[in-house]
């Protein structure tokens, strides 16, 4: 999976990169740079933990993200964002920082924080983008069809309808992916490089006085942006990028000392983001290695095989299935998940859960 990190200046897009990549991709804040920071990061997932500990593993494997900070900029035909506009419309979803708290480190600081006014400011540049590239596209359309017979313009006559539609919606000021397209429509529109259509995963960064009030700021942003496509998280970017670089064990006494809960709300985010995709993890386990896989939600078990290897999908037989809770409960020992009847077999019509721990029986 792959998040594009965007915001305006001083929005703390770069703590948050920093705190999300914990460190180990560290930059500087307010970075001048024209390039992206980028950091592929482990999502942490307590079943992979769990199992790992009953098997005593030689190798754990976490789901991993990859998280571009992309340098702060406007969208239009110029500017730092400009250079970027295809490459951001690459990434699975993107991950719109703002800010929300008064800045005492700059010399005068901004007394008119406005995040909604800011969302707002960046929505409105994005959609000038899609629709550019919606206007441009519709143009050689109409140079296309003017050289065509009229017989032979069907297919063109009806992605026009559909690039018509998508503009109107745009200047109705509306993001794409509030929209609903067909498969067809789906599979055309894969060659358009539209920022709009990508899930967003909103950041609310508060500042430290806020702290206390982080679930009623996120749950008054979250009424207001409950546009399909999009979620929300309230965080304090600056807090959480200390307590990135800090032992488990000491971030959690820090967090109980300021009265916070003992869940990052940086995992919330990640498991929003997933949600936004429509993703899940299955578990495979063993003395070799325990791994999280990643799938859409609603694959079968024929194609969380292929997830691991292509042999697998088609050579599949039947799945052998648990939950990663039986199989911790069972101290990963098969005989005794067979014996409580908690290891079933499945075959290709399954549907592959959240948490499934599967084990792929094939041949070739």
């Amino acid at each position: 999976m792959e998040l594009g990190i965007i915001g305006k200046a001083r929005s703390g897009k770069t703590s948050l990169f920093n705190a999300v990549t914990r460190g180990t991709a560290q930059v500087g804040a307010y970075s001048s740079g024209n390039q992206p920071n980028v950091g592929m990061v482990h999502v942490p997932d307590p079943r992979v933990d769990a199992l790992s500990e009953v098997y005593k593993t030689k190798k754990t494997t976490y789901a991993e993200i990859r998280w571009v900070d992309y340098p702060v900029g406007g969208f239009g035909n110029e500017g730092p964002g400009a250079q970027f506009v295809a490459e951001i419309a690459k990434m699975d979803a993107i991950v719109h920082v703002v800010r929300s708290f008064i800045d005492d480190s700059v010399p005068h600081p901004d007394e008119t924080v406005d995040p909604h006014r800011d969302i707002e400011a960046l929505d409105l540049e994005l959609t000038f983008v899609d629709l550019g590239l919606i206007e441009r596209r519709l143009s050689r359309l109409d140079q296309e069809m003017r050289s065509m017979p009229s017989a032979q313009r069907g297919e063109l006559e009806r992605h026009k309808e559909l690039l018509q539609r998508m503009q109107a919606h745009l200047e109705d000021g509306k993001g794409l992916r509030s929209m609903s397209f067909n498969e067809t429509e789906n599979k055309e529109l894969r060659a358009y490089q539209l920022i709009t259509r990508l899930p967003m995963l909103l950041i609310v960064n508060i500042g430290e006085d806020d702290l206390a009030r982080a679930a009623e700021i996120e749950a008054e942003f979250r009424a207001r942006y409950s546009e399909p496509g999009i979620a929300v998280a309230a965080l304090c970017a600056k807090i959480e990028a200390e307590l990135s670089q800090m032992e488990p064990e000491d971030a959690a006494a820090f967090r109980a000392d300021l009265g916070l809960p003992p869940e990052s709300p940086l995992d919330r985010a990640i498991v929003a983001a997933y949600e936004l995709l429509g993703l899940q993890s299955f578990l495979t386990a063993g003395d070799d290695e325990c791994r999280a896989w990643t799938v859409p939600v609603g694959a079968t078990a024929p194609q969380a095989a292929g997830r691991i290897h292509s042999d697998l999908e088609k050579g599949f037989i039947r799945a052998e299935v648990s939950t990663w809770q039986d199989v911790v409960a069972a101290k990963g020992s098969s005989a005794e998940l067979k014996k409580a009847g908690k290891l079933r077999t499945e075959g290709k019509g399954y549907i592959v859960q959240d948490g499934d721990v599967i084990n792929i029986l094939f041949n070739l």
